[in-house]
């Protein structure tokens, strides 16, 4: 089993109900989830759009093994109309899912690096990563959630989602 972070966020269409969906897709697709941070409210990152964006992290233990489970994750990506356009890299969508970390290991393909090369740049993921892992160590930096975000120059202002019901 390896357990896994993930990101998963999205600024367009019904927030609410694509964060239950996705929440579904990732347990019947991806694996089990051990631990998920709020939901926050957060400014687009690297582009410009009048539409927040919803973020939470996840961390889900599975049997997939890394190339596996982006396989997996491009497609619920698709059931929410995402394509693998490199032009829209940076740009409004229903759902984004980004491996974060895949237990400690640090890797490189053309498809996917691993720990994310930007976790220590945004707060939109340290956020609820500080939440949800506090003490972990990023594998590559050696420092933890905590320190990372102290140091984190990102500006952006970051508000819980408070939902109906919760």
């Amino acid at each position: 089993m390896h357990k896994v972070f993930i990101g998963v966020g999205g600024n367009i269409g019904d927030k609410q109900k694509n964060f239950a969906r996705v929440r579904l897709l990732i347990t019947e697709r991806l694996g089990k989830i051990l631990n998920e941070s709020s939901i926050y409210e957060t400014p687009p990152w690297g582009f410009h759009s009048e539409y927040l964006f919803w973020n939470q992290a996840m961390i889900i233990e599975t049997i997939l093994e890394a190339e596996e489970l982006l396989w997996r994750i491009k497609e619920i990506e698709a059931m929410f109309g995402r394509t693998d356009d490199e032009n829209a890299r940076y740009a409004n969508r229903e759902m984004d899912i980004d491996i974060l970390y895949f237990d400690e290991d640090f890797f490189e393909t053309k498809a996917l690096i691993i720990p994310h090369p930007k976790i220590h740049e945004r707060k939109f993921v340290l956020i609820p990563l500080v939440e949800i892992a506090p003490d972990f160590k990023h594998p590559l930096l050696r420092m933890t959630h905590d320190t990372l975000l102290e140091n984190c120059r990102d500006k952006s202002i970051i508000r819980k989602v408070v939902l109906p019901n919760s």
